[in-house]
C-alpha cells in the first residue's frame, strides 16, 4: 500500500471518528442552546409584545378617566353656576320682598301719620269752631258742654 493511501485513510478515519465525536457530544449540547436562546428571544419578544400592548390599555385607561374627570368637573362646576344662579336669583326675591314689605310699612306710616294729623285738625277746628261759637254766642260755655260740642263735631267732621 501506498504511503500517501494510508495516510489519506487514516485522515479519513480520523475525520470520521471526528464528525462521530461532534455528533454524538458536542452537536446535541449545542443545538440544546441555540433551541434554549430562540426560545428566549421568542418569550422576550412576546413579553415585549404584551408590555406594549398593556402600555396601550393603560394609556386608553388613562384618556378614558382623563375624560371622566373632565366631565365630572365641568358638571360641578355647572352644577356650581346653577347654584349661584339660584342663590343670586333668591337673594333678589328676598331684596324685593324685602323692599315691598319696606314700602308697605312706610305708605302704613304715611298714612297714620297722616290721619293722625287729620284728627288733630279736627280737634283744633272743633275747637275753634267752639271759640268761634262762643264769641258768637258772647257766653260761656261750661267745660262739660264744651268736651261733647268737639266730640259731636269731631265726629261730623
Amino acid at each position: 500500500m501506498n504511503p500517501t493511501f494510508m495516510t489519506l485513510l487514516g485522515q479519513m478515519i480520523s475525520f470520521a471518528i471526528l464528525i462521530w465525536f461532534t455528533v454524538k457530544f458536542i452537536w446535541p449540547p449545542l443545538i440544546a442552546a441555540l433551541e434554549e436562546r430562540q426560545q428566549k428571544i421568542a418569550a422576550g419578544l412576546a413579553a415585549a409584545d404584551n408590555a406594549q400592548k398593556n402600555l396601550a390599555q393603560a394609556q386608553d385607561q388613562v384618556n378614558d378617566e382623563l375624560k371622566a374627570a373632565r366631565a365630572k368637573a365641568n358638571e360641578i362646576i355647572d352644577q356650581a353656576n346653577q347654584r349661584a344662579n339660584a342663590l343670586i336669583d333668591a337673594a333678589k326675591n328676598e331684596a324685593i320682598a324685602e323692599g315691598a314689605r319696606l314700602k308697605a310699612q312706610a305708605v302704613a306710616d304715611i298714612e297714620a301719620a297722616a290721619n293722625r294729623a287729620k284728627e288733630e285738625l279736627r280737634l283744633q277746628v272743633s275747637a275753634l269752631a267752639v271759640t268761634g261759637a262762643e264769641k258768637l254766642l258772647k257766653r260761656e260755655i261750661n267745660a262739660n258742654d264744651q268736651k261733647a260740642l268737639i266730640d259731636e263735631l269731631a265726629a261730623q267732621l
